[in-house]
């Protein structure tokens, strides 16, 4: 067996045992969370599920009938302090009005139920879509999906990540077959929109019109819908909140630049200036996107192009968070069905489990050593993508030139 083959092969015989290693780690450390919990509140005084908490604020306020108020900071963290206690940290509102309908429909619940509502509905989209994506072994990659450490850094946070990557997932899955809905379901990102600088550029540049029209009408009649139930001054509200989220989140790095997983963020920790970060990040943007539109546009497997592009999407915004790391579960996947149908590159499996195995450990160690280990796996991931992408289009054009 050759030195490329001894990698997947290992990981092949211990994927199952490993897996339900780090799946009961995940269950014993999360019950170990609710055990030590009062009333919702963790032992640190910090709600269960940390960010779902401004999810589920902003959902009481919508219900109160002051849709508006989720973007004011003192009223949002007031419903948070009325629920979790005066000492509660801030978590803040940063999403479009788009999103405050389904906030609303989780706040019918108590907090503790939306939250379980909220992981349960969410979690199966993204384990399907990864399933779907690799085609075999079922059971083997439902376990290293579940299994994946993406997921438990979403589920301590009750963040939206299975949804995010479930969507992004299953769009792509139907983007050859159903482009019209391929495009609605892409469009419903559009609550992250942070995460849609780069789909535009690739669909318009291979001329996938018709999910171009999906992905319109679904943005569209989502801001219009939101629109009509919340008023224009909800939007109002929503773009002038944009500069505390620019200047406080991002900027000033309030919520920790080892928890920003940009090439911005990377910058700013190791001292760069706003302006530095945002030339580095300006430079990593433009080169993913003159690097994922080429391959879109060649030869390249759809594997190749579909990983690029989910791994890229996490590379071209500076507002990228360790749980917006669950992209790279689809694009893992792709990668993975890419190499059971053609074979393993060199070195690629081990870029892989790096990817695959950093979100376990990128915040705690991008704190300790300002090494920015979320960036760099996304990194890899595109990078292999594209890289493998681009050799197999030329040597497939290379065997047609000498064909003929």
């Amino acid at each position: 067996m050759s030195p490329s083959d001894r990698l997947p092969a290992a990981i092949a015989e211990r994927i199952v045992p490993v897996s339900l290693m780090l799946v009961a780690g995940y269950a014993i450390a999360l019950a170990a969370m609710w055990a030590t919990s009062y009333d919702g509140v963790d032992a640190m005084a910090r709600p269960l599920g940390t960010d779902f908490a401004n999810v589920w604020a902003a959902g009481r306020l919508t219900l109160e009938g002051a849709p508006e108020a989720a973007y004011d900071l003192v009223r949002h963290y007031g419903v948070q302090q009325a629920r979790f206690g005066a000492e509660a940290p801030f978590y803040g509102w940063h999403y479009p009005p788009m999103f405050l309908g389904l906030a609303a429909a989780l706040a019918t619940l108590p907090y503790l139920g939306a939250l379980v509502v909220w992981q349960a509905a969410t979690l199966p989209l993204y384990l399907g879509a990864v399933v779907a994506i690799v085609g075999r072994n079922r059971r083997e990659v439902l376990l290293a999906a579940l299994a994946f450490p993406a997921v438990f850094v979403n589920l301590t946070h009750g963040h939206n990540g299975f949804l995010t990557a479930g969507l992004f997932g299953i769009g792509l899955l139907l983007l050859d077959r159903r482009p019209v809905l391929a495009g609605a379901v892409l469009g419903l990102l559009c609550y992250k929109p942070q995460f849609g600088l780069l789909l535009p550029f690739v669909l318009v540049a291979t001329g996938r019109w018709r999910a171009v029209a999906g992905a319109a009408g679904s943005v569209v009649g989502l801001c219009a819908l939101s629109l009509a139930a919340f008023g224009p001054e909800t939007w109002d509200a929503f773009r002038a909140s944009a500069a505390f989220t620019r200047g406080v989140v991002l900027e000033e790095g309030n919520t920790g630049w080892a928890k920003i997983v940009s090439a911005f963020s990377a910058a700013r920790a190791l001292g760069g200036s706003v302006a530095t970060g945002y030339a580095v990040q300006a430079v990593v943007t433009l080169g993913a996107i003159a690097a994922c539109v080429r391959l879109w546009r060649g030869d390249a497997a759809f594997e190749r192009k579909a990983a690029a592009l989910l791994a890229g999407s996490l590379l071209v915004t500076p507002y990228a968070l360790d749980y917006d790391m669950m992209l790279l579960g689809p694009a893992i996947a792709f990668l993975v069905r890419d190499a059971l149908l053609r074979g393993w590159a060199p070195r690629a499996a081990a870029l892989l489990l790096f990817a695959y195995a950093a979100p376990a450990f990128a915040r705690a160690a991008a704190a300790a050593t300002l090494v920015p280990f979320g960036f760099l796996a996304t990194l890899a991931v595109f990078t292999l993508a594209c890289a493998g992408g681009l050799r197999l289009a030329a040597s497939q054009r290379k065997l047609s030139y000498v064909q003929h």
